[in-house]
């Protein structure tokens, strides 16, 4: 901490940190434990938050995050959104196909940022918004395969025909972006996407995870 900093502001970020990476919530036992501040604090950094609904009791005591954060969160894609649009654009021109960041939305991939290739005659539409599930297509297996530290190839995945007939996918996960899990990626009319145009989604993927930190 220094003198420009709040120390109550600190220890209430804090405490939305140490909920948002929990499933079943935390106690404010647990809570005062984890921060190395006596309970009477905690209780009064959950009545705060509670009043904001950023963080929520249930009948047995336990804190959990709560659904003012969503609030928060819907200004998060577009600002997201912007910093990757420069790097897909590049990829998208560079290898003349469609190019996306996606982004993990619940149980689900979700599309935030589309890029089309202006010069080719062809090219597989892509629409912002598109869902569908994390086991299925090159960019929700990208996350997977981050999650299961399963980056010896820089985490890259190939698919085709998974949710198109006769398309191809690539994707990257973004490494290394704190609080953010998602992934680059093409998709293209072909049997098959090269080695070359896989490179080049990772290339992408790292300038874009660069432009989140």
């Amino acid at each position: 901490m220094t003198a420009e900093t709040s120390q109550t502001l600190d220890r209430g970020l804090r405490v939305l940190k140490l909920l948002a990476d929990t499933d079943h919530g935390l106690t404010v036992t647990e809570l005062s434990h984890n921060l190395g501040v006596n309970r009477t604090v905690v209780y009064r950094l959950l009545a705060t938050l509670e009043l904001h609904a950023l963080v929520r009791r249930d009948s047995g005591g336990r804190a959990r995050v709560g659904l003012g954060v969503l609030r928060l969160g819907r200004q998060v894609h577009p600002l997201v959104r912007q910093a990757a649009l420069p790097a897909l654009r590049a990829l998208a021109e560079d290898v003349g196909a469609t190019a996306h960041l996606t982004l993990v939305d619940g149980n689900e991939a979700l599309a935030v940022a589309v890029v089309e290739p202006t010069w080719t005659d062809y090219h597989v539409a892509y629409r912002a918004g598109f869902r569908h599930p994390l086991d299925r297509g090159a960019a929700g297996r990208a996350i997977l395969k981050a999650r299961q530290g399963r980056l010896h190839d820089s985490g890259l995945a190939l698919t085709h025909g998974e949710l198109e007939a006769g398309a191809s996918g690539a994707a990257a996960p973004l490494l290394g972006v704190s609080g953010i899990e998602g992934s680059v990626g093409v998709v293209m009319l072909a049997d098959a996407v090269d080695e070359q145009v896989g490179s080049r989604v990772v290339e992408a993927a790292r300038e874009v995870a660069e432009a989140l930190r």
